[in-house]
């Protein structure tokens, strides 16, 4: 199997993610990527799913970049969560979830009160 066909949920999800300057070469065996993403969050979901490939590290040489460093991503709000819950899952500690409510004062009056679909800004660590 061709590495460009093994790894195409890959370049399915960096084209959802946006991943700008994108240059993806095979040579010699192994898949040379690179490019930049808007979030280190999303660079690391690519990192994540190049992981999910068997032999991965034999593999690939990847060089993907996060343009901003000011924040981790963006997160949108799903059923259920708060933002203990999320700043567990970003952060490490869902005591932390002032530093997501302080990041989105623009959009937030209250920590308890998130929307479903609402997009929040995730700072980073």
């Amino acid at each position: 199997m061709a590495l460009m066909e093994k790894y195409s949920d890959l370049f399915a999800l960096a084209n959802q993610l946006g991943l700008e300057n994108p240059d993806v070469k095979e040579d010699a065996g192994k898949l040379r990527i690179s490019g930049r993403t808007k979030y280190q969050l999303d660079a690391n979901r690519l990192w994540d799913n190049i992981k999910t490939h068997q032999g991965w590290d034999k593999e690939v040489i990847a060089d993907i970049q996060a343009e901003r460093s000011d924040l981790f991503g963006v997160h949108t709000v799903a059923a259920g969560e708060t933002l203990s819950k999320i700043a567990k899952t970003y952060l490490g500690d869902s005591g932390k979830y002032m530093e997501i409510f302080n990041a989105n004062r623009d959009t937030l009056s209250n920590p308890d009160l998130i929307k479903v679909g609402q997009s929040l800004k995730i700072p980073a660590k």
